[in-house]
């Protein structure tokens, strides 16, 4: 999952933000990032003076806020391995054409600004190729940031876990944004741009809660500096965690936003309140969650948790006042092991839980949602991943989740009306008026009769239905 690096029970941060607000920073940003005519342009220029990779499509027409379903590249995808089995991913995802969500550092992507001015894009340029090649509508996380911003020694990097969760030092803000806009300039046909990841290293140790005003103070920054860019450029966050308890816990837990699968963590709720009061601005916004508590228990059972997707989304749609399009920049059903591996349920039962989780968020107004880590670096087996492996000329071949991922959005792409589906207790559905998505959330047959149709279904059996 994104967010490395929780302690059990709390699940905060191991890592603590380093405070401090400086006040010259706004004006400052202003000096750092101007707008295009007022400095000269450093995109496209790696310290090694390679031209920029690959050719940019210079996007026309006003972009939209919203770009539907897709997934998020990890440390291994399809951009590397076999030429052949980077091919046959390339060629299916251009026939679905999902969102394809990138980090600029970590991910994948290597230290972009490893020295203040100095830039190393060839990682990221592959990256981004590839989702042009592949036909994707490109999405870029703004995190994580260089070590020099962080305390470290310019020109090294330390990739640790912890490093690499730390933010930058409120006197780097500036530079932090500055960087953001170099990353838009470079990439001018990338119109969605994400800031930050899960609240990293923004959590306020001495008081116990997370430092939702470096995080804005942050946000606001970088949103500024991509606006003074191109006015058109979709910028969001705050892409929080909503951790949810055991309600019963009666020193964090929200009284107001809770149900059967938990209760939200009221830190979480204050600080989304204090990011939308005083955000600069937002195209759209960005939460992260997984249908489990921060004690990893399903409240009352896999399924019935993932309605904590619908009642968050809900929530934060009445925050915005409906305007903002709801994206879900990771979503999670399956607790992880020591590890962070998933790999305890069978693919059938991952799948329709999956399934079910995704009807949930659109159920509570998501247009957007990510899945995480389309594959492993090697191996034949590889449990939820999107592909098989692309280390070999056999691999990139389309595992069951790539079809419900791929399918989910071509069905149900931003602005789907839903139509209600009358269907028994055993089963999930979502409705269009071309298609209804079916869930059977028992490891056992189901008869059901869905949209006037009678079926059997079998054991977490997920199927489409033409209307």
């Amino acid at each position: 999952m994104g967010r490395h690096g929780w302690t059990t029970g709390e699940r905060r941060w191991r890592l603590t933000a380093l405070l401090g607000v400086s006040a010259v920073l706004v004006a400052l940003v202003v000096t750092l990032v101007g707008t295009p005519g007022d400095r000269p342009s450093t995109a496209g220029t790696p310290p090694d003076g390679d031209k920029v990779h690959g050719t940019p499509v210079v996007p026309s027409g006003e972009p939209r806020p919203d770009v539907g379903w897709g997934f998020t590249h990890t440390q291994f995808s399809a951009d590397e391995g076999s030429a052949a089995a980077v091919a046959r991913v390339t060629s299916r995802l251009k026939r679905s054409g999902p969102a394809q969500n990138q980090h600029i550092m970590g991910w994948g992507a290597d230290n972009p600004e490893p020295v203040k001015g100095r830039y190393d894009f060839a990682a990221l340029d592959r990256r981004i190729d590839f989702v042009r090649a592949s036909g994707g509508t490109p999405v870029i996380t703004l995190c994580c940031a260089p070590d020099w911003m962080k305390g470290g020694d310019a020109g090294d990097t330390d990739w640790s876990q912890a490093a690499l969760e730390t933010a930058p030092r409120p006197e780097h803000y500036a530079d932090f944004a500055a960087l953001a806009a170099t990353v838009a300039e470079r990439y001018p046909d990338v119109r969605h741009f994400i800031v930050w990841n899960e609240f990293k290293g923004f959590w306020n140790d001495a008081e116990q809660r997370w430092d939702h005003e470096g995080y804005t103070e942050l946000y606001n920054l970088v949103h500024r500096a991509l606006k003074a860019v191109d006015p058109d450029i979709m910028v969001g966050g705050p892409y929080l965690v909503m951790d949810s308890v055991d309600p019963r816990r009666t020193d964090i837990a929200s009284t107001t936003l809770k149900g059967p699968w938990g209760a939200l963590d009221q830190r979480v709720l204050d600080a989304f309140a204090y990011w939308n009061e005083h955000k600069a601005g937002a195209d759209f916004v960005v939460v992260d969650g997984s249908s489990y508590t921060t004690d990893d228990e399903l409240l009352p059972d896999e399924f019935a948790a993932t309605e904590k997707f619908t009642a968050v989304g809900r929530w934060v749609r009445r925050q915005t006042g409906g305007a903002l399009p709801l994206w879900w920049a990771e979503y999670y059903v399956e607790p992880a092991d020591g590890n962070d591996d998933r790999h305890g349920w069978s693919e059938p039962r991952r799948r329709a839980v999956q399934a079910a989780a995704m009807i949930a968020m659109a159920e509570g107004g998501a247009s957007s949602g990510f899945y995480w880590n389309p594959q492993e670096e090697t191996g034949p087996d590889c449990p939820g991943c999107l592909w098989t492996p692309t280390d070999n000329g056999d691999g990139g071949g389309a595992l069951p989740m790539y079809e419900l991922v791929a399918r989910f959005g071509a069905e149900f792409p931003p602005g789907t009306a839903y139509r209600t589906v009358a269907a028994p207790a055993d089963v999930r559905v979502l409705g269009s008026d071309r298609v209804v998505l079916v869930v059977n959330t028992r490891d056992r047959t189901v008869r059901a009769r869905i949209d006037g149709e009678r079926l059997d279904l079998r054991p977490y059996e997920v199927k489409w239905l033409k209307r």
